[in-house]
């Protein structure tokens, strides 16, 4: 039975696990993001010993992704202390001979959603993930979108809500889509977590105007079949109907297909993979490694 080794490697905790070739976790285990050796050593002694044929790591950026680069596989420009630089992919090369896949955080559980969950039969979709920052994987005509870097749809600058003052948290941009609306700007903003905030606080009100604002934005650029929101915040139930009704608003009818105008409750969802979307991407990006080297 083929094994494959999965990594979330996350800005706050790693989550490694073994998957199958049908998407299903069969172990797992978490741990706190700390200095690049503690934590890297850490992964590599949870798959000492575990017999994976394949390992995906999805990881948080950004990353280099573009395989003849020198710095293939490293965590680059990263704002996490200690990580800029860190040679992550090369790192577990060094200690496992087997195919790895290797990619962003959000584009793993982009291709996890298409391979197994809420985008499944599907040649497109986008993954939102919204937490400590803000991530947006893209898959479009069956494949992992890359370019110059990877998408970074994050740190687009959106228009601020009208009754906004708050200056924004991102310490590349300010009041970048992550600056306004990732977990630490809802904290910043309004004095608490997220989660200690009811659902009827104009928190939510302001956080849908700017991810409906970036969803919008994002269906007219890419047309994509599926949106699919996940991450800390997206646990707030609230914000769907919210964020739906802002995406309709900011098309303004435009967009006259069906999946907006008459079942957008099918059409922006959270991930069918649920608080596996993560990890199961990441066995996703491992066994499409797999197949490409015996295939």
């Amino acid at each position: 039975m083929t094994r494959i080794g999965a990594i979330e490697a996350g800005g706050t905790k790693f989550v490694c696990g073994i998957g199958s070739e049908r998407g299903e976790i069969e172990d797992r285990i978490s741990f706190p993001t700390e200095g690049p050796e503690r934590t890297i050593g850490q992964a590599i002694a949870y798959f000492k010993g575990k017999g994976v044929d394949a390992i995906g790591i999805g990881s948080f950026g950004p990353i280099d992704i573009r395989p003849g680069s020198p710095t293939y596989g490293y965590v680059t420009t990263t704002p996490k202390p200690g990580w800029s630089n860190v040679d992550l992919l090369g790192a577990l090369r060094r200690e496992f001979g087997v195919p790895m896949g290797w990619d962003t955080d959000v584009n793993a559980a982009a291709l996890g959603e298409a391979t197994w969950g809420a985008a499944r039969g599907l040649s497109s979709c986008l993954y939102y993930t919204v937490g400590t920052g803000i991530g947006i994987g893209v898959y479009a005509e069956g494949r992992l979108v890359h370019g110059l870097v990877h998408p970074e749809g994050g740190h687009t600058l959106p228009r601020r809500h009208p009754d906004d003052a708050f200056a924004g948290r991102c310490p590349y941009h300010g009041d970048c889509l992550e600056g306004m609306a990732a977990g630490p700007a809802i904290e910043a903003r309004w004095g608490a977590k997220g989660h200690g905030l009811p659902a009827e606080h104009p928190a939510w009100a302001i956080e849908a105007f700017y991810l409906g604002q970036s969803i919008a934005g994002a269906v007219l650029l890419n047309s994509p079949e599926k949106v699919i929101l996940g991450g800390g915040v997206m646990q707030q139930a609230q914000l769907f109907p919210l964020i739906r009704a802002e995406v309709k608003r900011n098309l303004n009818g435009y967009v006259s297909s069906r999946e907006i105008v008459e079942d957008i409750d099918g059409y922006i969802v959270p991930p069918g993979l649920g608080q596996q979307a993560g990890l199961c991407g990441a066995a996703a990006l491992g066994l499409a490694a797999l197949r490409g080297a015996v295939g």
